[in-house]
């Protein structure tokens, strides 16, 4: 061997020595704080290195130099956890917490009360104890009490959201990571999805098109079914629910099995109502007064046959979840609401309260979804995708109306629509102080439609974007985030000719019979930036945040080409095929502070519309109904929501929230008046009591709210004022250990509106024919887990 071989290997050895002495390597295993149990696929940061635990919750890291990194874990419906480490030969054990707060909180350091949320949106987590406790009729109706989150409600059983008194296409509704695609243009369209069947709940209030692209102008309600089952586990829920207002009666039965790699979670949800009472006798509507026997609100029962499926694979480096999902309802409508033909109809619609007569819709939502993602070692890429088929009927009687004949069938319209969804997510994790994130969504929708009564054409619609969004570190208190994104949208409308004839008279005089052209084909593309950017900055026990943002949406179907009978809402509905794309610039803030027993959290905003699509009446009539038509305005709003708690003992807990939308029409017909549907200022008073346990009860929890609401004299015409009222509810919650100790039966009780006031919903769908909320109701849920 030569002197020179021997100088290398010498060197080379030396190299290997020094290197050793001076790198480590770390098993980080994360557990349950509460249960202890080991938590698979919970993501790990040390510096720039990144990975996911395996299935017994490990995950070691090699190569570590000798100097302080930061640790961060997060897990989904856990609170994430960071602290600064310095690494050592060794194995450490790092319990979470469960996420159990509404608030958007992080601890750091194992300080419950420091807390800092890098990002500068204004996001509020919603965790499925929440959602057990406040379950409602609807989905949406369980999230009203979430300040600056209301409801449009359409009868007992259906509803649709609003953020900050914008709703319909304004606001995404995303499942596992898919938008949900339905018929949300309708002001009577609830929404398809199995409120049983949801893990936990982001909601972000503001401009969020950079990642969802266009109608996430007001922001998006983001529904998640993907918390992992322990290893080698089997477990389950039973849930049973009765109301008496409705007489309604639902049960929900939810199992979950996993061995090592693979799982599966299957639900099945069946609810029935019947129509449910208000706190009135009679209903006046178009100057005419119907009588209600007995105080039921004829008509409005209905049904829901829900069922889901999720099969999933998770290892080190991989996961994927394939969910199918399938919601099938059937919802009478009030049937003085739906035009004055009903004074003529032989329909016993008092006879039985359970039955569901004409008119009445029938909707079935089917749903496929795939989420899928890779780790490798300096980045992350998620795949998600969707199919989706939604099927709505709407009947009615089949009556004469001017130059149409009695309808052969009382399918008054049919909607059938097909969605087929790609997104494609890429994190970076190479750089130490950046988090750089882009990536692209494709969507295309069929919308197919039918019967005898034509409000929107055939029509398809492609839209693409592509994003790039960066979170850097700037100090370990202080984050900016920012980010760009381009979308390009196609929406083809089909012609339409009416399929009765009628008179046309031309310039010379000479009237001929014809089948009347309703929609054209026409081609029509819109394209737009967005953009945002903010800081978010803690110091000690407070937080500050602040995002500027711009953001877009396309024109729908109806907004474009609508041109027919709306009988739901009583009027003639006309599109505008030179609509622009609504494009709206807003201002988000919020500060949060913990002092001692106490929390708050301000969150105001302003925003800036330079041309809101709206639909308007005109002066001119269509037999005897009034002519709406769409068209574009300047808009300014601004509000905001408080929310504060407090705990004077250990045992009782106060809550209260404060929320404020106003808004003014700049430009057009309706210059200076607000916008329909707006919420009036509302406050929520709650006061929750824990009992210790006694005999065979566990914790019991008693609690009441007051719901506080102003006069709605803002208004836009032909709206009306709406005075304000007062609701208390009461309730508790408790736990017999009737089977196991470990598994305690659940057992909720609940009084809503307790002195049965009659009230009037600005936002609720009936209250445009006076129809006031839902008298005094009592429900009972047990909850069984096994």
């Amino acid at each position: 061997m030569t002197k020179q071989s021997l100088g290398a290997l010498f060197c080379a050895l030396f190299h290997t020595i020094l290197f050793s002495q001076n790198t480590h390597s770390v098993t980080i295993k994360v557990i349950d704080g509460t249960t202890q149990n080991a938590l698979p696929n919970a993501h790990v940061s040390i510096g720039a290195k990144h990975a996911y635990t395996n299935t017994k919750g490990n995950r070691t890291f090699h190569k570590l130099l000798n100097k302080e990194y930061l640790l961060t874990i997060t897990h989904v419906g856990y609170v994430t956890y960071k602290a600064s480490i310095s690494p050592a030969n060794s194995v450490m054990v790092i319990p979470i917490l469960q996420d159990n707060s509404v608030l958007n909180e992080v601890i750091i350091t194992q300080n419950p009360k420091k807390t800092l949320t890098k990002f500068s949106s204004n996001t509020q987590k919603i965790d499925g104890n929440f959602l057990e406790k406040n379950r409602d009729n609807s989905l949406m109706q369980t999230l009203k009490d979430i300040p600056g989150v209301s409801t449009i409600t359409i009868g007992s059983g259906q509803s649709k959201p609003t953020i900050r008194g914008l709703g319909f296409n304004r606001v995404v509704m995303v499942e596992n990571g898919i938008k949900h695609e339905a018929q949300q243009w309708g002001a009577d369209h609830g929404l398809e999805i199995d409120q049983y069947n949801i893990d936990n709940i982001e909601v972000t209030k503001g401009a969020a098109s950079l990642r969802y692209g266009s109608d996430a102008i007001s922001g998006v309600i983001s529904l998640k079914n993907n918390l992992l089952p322990d290893a080698n586990s089997f477990s389950g829920e039973l849930n049973l629910t009765n109301r008496s207002n409705n007489d309604f009666y639902g049960i929900s039965l939810g199992v979950k099995h996993r061995y090592n790699h693979w799982y599966y979670k299957a639900r099945i949800t069946h609810e029935e109502y019947g129509d449910y009472k208000v706190p009135t006798k009679k209903i006046t509507y178009d100057n005419y007064i119907f009588d209600l026997h007995k105080n039921y609100l004829r008509n409005t029962a209905g049904y829901n046959h829900n069922v889901g499926i999720s099969v999933g694979y998770v290892s080190d480096n991989f996961s994927s979840t394939t969910s199918f999902s399938n919601v099938n309802s059937k919802n009478g409508f009030f049937a003085n609401a739906h035009g004055l033909e009903v004074r003529t109809s032989k329909i016993a619609y008092d006879a039985d309260h359970r039955d569901i007569d004409l008119p009445h819709h029938k909707v079935n939502h089917f749903k496929i979804t795939n989420n899928t993602s890779f780790l490798f070692p300096n980045y992350t890429l998620d795949v998600e995708l969707g199919l989706q088929n939604n099927h709505r009927e709407e009947h009615s009687e089949p009556v004469p109306h001017g130059y149409m004949p009695k309808p052969p069938s009382t399918m008054e319209r049919l909607f059938k629509k097909n969605t087929y969804s790609l997104n494609l997510k890429n994190q970076l994790h190479h750089f130490e102080k950046h988090k750089v994130t882009t990536g692209i969504n494709l969507e295309y929708q069929d919308n197919a439609i039918d019967g005898w009564g034509f409000l929107i054409p055939e029509y398809t619609r492609f839209t693409v974007g592509a994003f790039v969004y960066d979170q850097i570190k700037l100090n370990s208190n202080l984050y900016l985030d920012g980010g760009v994104r381009y979308d390009y949208g196609i929406v083809k409308t089909q012609p339409y000719y009416e399929w009765f004839l009628s008179p046309v008279t031309d310039e010379n005089g000479n009237t001929t019979q014809q089948q009347l052209q309703r929609s054209e084909r026409k081609d029509l593309t819109f394209g737009s930036f967005s953009a945002s950017a903010g800081l978010s900055y803690g110091f000690k026990n407070t937080s500050y945040k602040i995002n500027i943002g711009k953001s877009f949406r396309i024109p729908l179907a109806n907004e474009l080409a609508s041109d027919g009978v709306n009988y739901h809402m009583y009027r003639y509905e006309e599109g505008n095929l030179d609509l622009e794309p609504e494009s709206s610039y807003q201002i988000d803030g919020e500060f949060k502070a913990n002092v001692n027993n106490a929390f708050i959290q301000i969150t105001p905003f302003v925003n800036y519309f330079d041309n809101y699509i709206y639909l308007s009446p005109t002066s001119e009539y269509y037999e005897t109904l009034q002519k709406y038509q769409y068209s574009q305005s300047r808009v300014f709003r601004y509000g905001g929501e408080v929310m504060a708690q407090y705990e004077p003992i250990d045992k009782l807990s106060i809550t209260g929230s404060l929320e404020y939308v106003n808004a003014r029409q700049l430009s057009g017909k309706k210059k200076n008046f607000t916008l329909p549907f707006a919420p009036p200022l509302t406050g929520v008073v709650s006061l929750e009591y824990t009992l210790n346990p006694w005999l065979t009860f566990g914790d019991t929890k008693l609690f009441s709210s007051v719901r506080l609401v102003s006069d709605q004299n803002n208004i836009v015409p032909p709206e009306k004022t709406t005075q304000g009222y007062s609701l208390i509810n009461v309730g508790l919650h408790t736990s017999v250990a009737l089977f196991s100790k470990k598994q305690p039966l659940k057992i909720q009780g609940k009084i809503n509106n307790l002195l049965n006031n009659k009230v009037f919903d600005h936002t609720s769908f009936y209250r445009l024919i006076e129809v006031p909320e839902p008298g005094r109701n009592f429900s009972i849920t047990i909850i069984q887990t096994f």
